[in-house]
C-alpha cells in the first residue's frame, strides 16, 4: 500500500465537497453541470484509490475499469445537459434556474 494513497482519497473528497457546494450555490444551468462535473470525477477518484485498499490491490484493472465506466457517464450526462441547455434557452432566452423555477409556476 502506497503512502500517498490518504492524499487521493483527500482529494476525491475535495472535489466530491466542491462539486456539493456549488450545486448548493450555482444559479446558472453551467455552473450546475460544472458541479455535478466534479461530483463524478472526485467519485470516479475514490474508486480508483479504494481499489488499491482490497486485498486484490495488485490487480488495479477493476478499479480503472470502474472509473472509464463513471467517465463516460460523466460524458453520456454532460451531453444530455447541454443539449437540454440549448432548448432552454431558445425557448427561455436564458439558462439562469431563477428564471427557469418563474416559468414553472406561471405556467401552472
Amino acid at each position: 500500500m502506497s503512502s500517498t494513497l490518504p492524499l487521493f482519497l483527500l482529494a476525491a473528497l475535495l472535489l466530491m465537497a466542491l462539486g456539493l457546494l456549488g450545486l448548493v450555490s450555482r444559479r446558472t444551468l453551467v455552473g450546475l453541470l460544472i458541479s455535478v462535473e466534479l461530483l463524478l470525477n472526485g467519485a470516479g477518484l475514490s474508486v480508483v484509490a479504494a481499489t488499491q485498499l482490497t486485498p486484490a490491490a495488485e490487480n488495479a484493472a477493476a478499479g480503472q475499469l470502474a472509473a472509464i465506466f463513471i467517465m463516460g457517464l460523466a460524458a453520456a450526462e454532460a451531453t444530455l445537459i447541454l443539449a437540454l441547455m440549448v432548448v432552454v434557452y431558445r425557448r427561455f432566452g436564458g439558462v439562469e434556474t431563477n428564471t427557469l423555477t418563474v416559468i414553472k409556476d406561471a405556467a401552472l
